[in-house]
């Protein structure tokens, strides 16, 4: 079974790098590769694909030996542990605000003893059965230590639970989602708290716990400022970024028409 870069990194204490995801781009698998990233952070949560699109992505994942972090659109056990079949390294499944919740994901992706994962071996993780259905496989154990669960922490009852779930045996990380997290404060202002007072409160529990925190970034400078922090992945690059690229090249021939090059 193929071995995790980001979990590698993370066991030594070191920063992963993660880009995000969130359309059927071949090419942007193998660029993200290239240019030496651990994982890619796909967004099926807020983008549309169908089952065969993320399978294919996948493969490429296995192809040029990246790390695919998946964000399932739902939380049923069988689904989560395709995506595992299928290649992906991990999931990161939003609005984790309770240690039950935490419990009930591992249970359905990770093989026992620590979960319940439903066994077939003939997945692309298992090398469609080359590596599980042999004398002396080791996936069933190679799959629990290959993959990771992290947890997005998007509501005030989550930051308030925080220790609670981090303490949960095959939760690797709890990952703020400031977006979501941050419009629930607003709306609710009896918490009493900021996004950054949450973030504490979440780190602080990861760190007791041995865990990984993470959250998201608007530039290299606030990822410096988390990474100093503690946090071991903030994403920072996405395909979204083409409508920079598309800009710029737009700025440029504006320049050309006007006769300014």
């Amino acid at each position: 079974m193929r071995k995790s870069k980001v979990l590698a990194k993370w066991r030594a204490g070191e920063f992963a790098r993660f880009c995000s995801l969130g359309h059927v781009l071949p090419f942007y698998i193998r660029y993200a590769a290239h240019y030496r990233y651990d994982g890619i952070w796909l967004d099926l949560e807020h983008r549309n694909f169908d089952n065969r699109e993320v399978q294919h992505l996948l493969a490429l994942c296995q192809r040029y030996d990246i790390d695919c972090l998946v964000r399932p659109p739902t939380t049923q056990r069988t689904r989560l542990y395709r995506f595992l079949e299928d290649g992906a390294a991990g999931l990161m499944v939003p609005f984790v605000s309770d240690a039950g919740t935490a419990r009930d994901i591992v249970m359905a992706a990770k093989y026992p003893p620590v979960g319940n994962r439903g066994l077939d071996g003939a997945g692309l993780d298992a090398d469609f059965g080359l590596d599980s259905w042999r004398d002396g496989s080791t996936y069933i154990a190679d799959a629990n230590r290959e993959t990771f669960i992290v947890a997005q922490i998007e509501t005030p009852e989550a930051v308030a639970n925080a220790d609670e779930i981090a303490a949960v045996e095959g939760i690797d990380a709890l990952f703020v989602g400031p977006a979501d997290l941050g419009l629930r404060l607003k709306t609710y202002p009896e918490f009493g708290m900021s996004v950054d007072d949450a973030v504490a409160r979440v780190a602080a529990a990861a760190k007791l716990r041995g865990k990984v925190w993470a959250r998201t970034a608007a530039s290299i400078e606030e990822v410096d400022q988390y990474r100093r922090q503690g946090a071991l992945m903030v994403p920072l690059g996405s395909d979204f970024a083409l409508r920079e690229v598309l800009q710029q090249a737009s700025e440029e021939m504006d320049r050309m028409l006007a006769g300014r090059l």
